[in-house]
């Protein structure tokens, strides 16, 4: 079973091309683990439908799901731009103008989400689409505009994103439309809050305290795109433990903060992630050219598979599930690239031991891990309430697949993002861990190695009256 069970999560983004039923389930059949809802775009009455079909596959799969919400955050876009394309030429003098309003005609003053004259300064640089066309600024032409010129000939379509990675925008991260969205979410069903533009633990702990006065379960992703949050490893560890896991949103930071940086970022974090038992996806163009093809580069193979080795819980699809010509394809590439490293190659060990509290956590998990590989276990059952047991047993990245039970619906959800965690709801009673492996076994979920009748079972658990797992047990199954 273990060269089967993908241990690396999928996350696919919900949008245009998988809108309905049918499409869902067909990429939550392929291999989605967890579902997206990009508050960037779409409605509220879209994500209703969304979370209604998400749902309804997992149940029909008889697995858990994760959805995540993403929150927009102080991303500064433009307006609608006149057919959706305007061409642009290196030396251009361009106007950008903050109106709700505002209707482009096709000239060279576009419409902007947000009044930059307030914040910018003349000579910093301002990027649009991604990058794709690079700026300077070099006046302000009113309270509400500025001009630009342009420094490489390209094009820009509506709604795409500007990054300014030298202008102090100051002030609260979280906006009024992130704050609808949040209490939209709060009344929703839904595992994950991703919060972007993140740039201190601070930014992590007051979406908390929000959520925790709505009343919501759902934990924080802290999106790390910016200059500010890898300022130093001491800020960005800070983030990490204040957060319940982290996205390594590469398009913004390598944009913020330079292409070259962005490997470095990406080994750094997963790495302090498993330390601190968190989760940690790495996002944006994995396969990126699948929105126009129906098979990966090698570049992007190779990618996800460094993610893979590295120790990601999860990589992520984004225009390649909600925009793309090819959504199932992506989700089964992607599946296949991992299935094949894993089985192909070790995990990176872990680069930094747990310190404190969380060494003790780490040594019980450690000990379970190495007991699995060299018994040969079949299965490793985490019988858990909070989900700690689990997220610190996927921190070792063992080789074997972590069949969690909990009594929990939420936590059953947040951790089928988890690496090897496959994650079920049972009515808590004695045992009902083994119970479990008894019927997924009976079921053929689970199955034994050829020549074999028993699965060769690691059972961890603790004292569900008390915080902390204090058991081992194997067991012939």
């Amino acid at each position: 079973m273990s060269r089967l069970f993908k241990r690396t999560k999928i996350l696919a983004t919900i949008g245009p091309s998988v809108f309905g039923q049918e499409k869902i389930e067909e990429i939550i059949m392929a291999g989605v683990n967890g579902c997206r809802l990009n508050c960037s775009h779409g409605t509220n009455e879209e994500r209703d439908e969304q979370i209604k079909w998400i749902r309804k596959a997992a149940e029909k799969k008889g697995r858990s799901v994760a959805i995540l919400q993403d929150l927009q955050g102080p991303k500064i876009r433009l307006g609608e731009i006149l057919d959706n394309h305007l061409d642009l030429k290196a030396g251009d003098e361009v106007i950008l103008e903050a109106r709700e309003d505002f209707e482009h005609d096709g000239g060279m003053t576009l419409p902007v989400q947000y009044n930059l004259a307030e914040k910018v300064r003349v000579g910093e640089p301002l990027s649009m689409f991604d990058g794709k066309v690079k700026t300077e600024i070099i006046e302000k032409v009113s309270d509400t505009a500025i001009k630009v010129k342009i420094l490489n000939d390209g094009f820009v379509m509506s709604k795409k994103g500007l990054n300014l990675p030298e202008t102090d925008f100051g002030g609260d991260i979280i906006t009024a439309k992130d704050m609808e969205d949040i209490e939209y979410g709060a009344h929703q069903d839904l595992d994950f809050v991703a919060l972007s533009f993140v740039q201190t633990a601070s930014d992590i702990e007051k979406l908390k305290q929000i959520l925790l006065s709505l009343g919501s379960t759902a934990k924080v992703i802290a999106k790390i795109e910016t200059k500010k949050a890898i300022s130093s490893d001491k800020n960005l560890e800070e983030i990490v433990e204040a957060a319940d896991g982290i996205m390594v949103a590469r398009g913004d930071m390598a944009v913020e903060a330079g292409n070259e940086v962005v490997p470095i970022i990406q080994r750094k974090l997963i790495a302090l992630c498993r330390a601190h038992s968190k989760l940690c996806i790495v996002a944006t163009q994995m396969m990126g050219s699948m929105v126009e093809s129906p098979e990966p580069t090698r570049a992007e193979v190779s990618d996800v598979a460094t993610a893979v080795v590295q120790g990601a819980d999860a990589v992520m699809l984004s225009d390649e599930t909600a925009n793309g010509k090819y959504p199932v394809e992506a989700v089964a590439e992607m599946k296949k690239v991992i299935l094949y490293t894993q089985n192909h190659t070790k995990i990176a060990t872990m680069a930094r031991q747990p310190e404190g509290e969380k060494a003790l956590y780490d040594a019980i998990s450690g000990a379970v891990a190495r007991l699995a590989e060299r018994i040969e276990a079949d299965i490793i059952v985490c019988q858990t309430a909070s989900g700690t047991t689990a997220f610190t047993m996927a921190a070792q990245r063992p080789n074997v697949p972590i069949i969690s039970v909990t009594p929990n619906h939420r936590v059953a959800n947040q951790l089928a993002l988890t690496y090897a965690n496959s994650a079920f709801v049972r009515k808590y009673e004695e045992n009902f861990g083994k119970h479990l492996a008894v019927e997924l076994k009976e079921s053929g979920y689970l199955q034994t190695k050829e020549g074999k009748k028993d699965l060769l079972t690691v059972i961890v658990s603790g004292d569900k009256n008390k915080f902390g797992t204090d058991t081992i047990k194997i067991r012939h199954i």
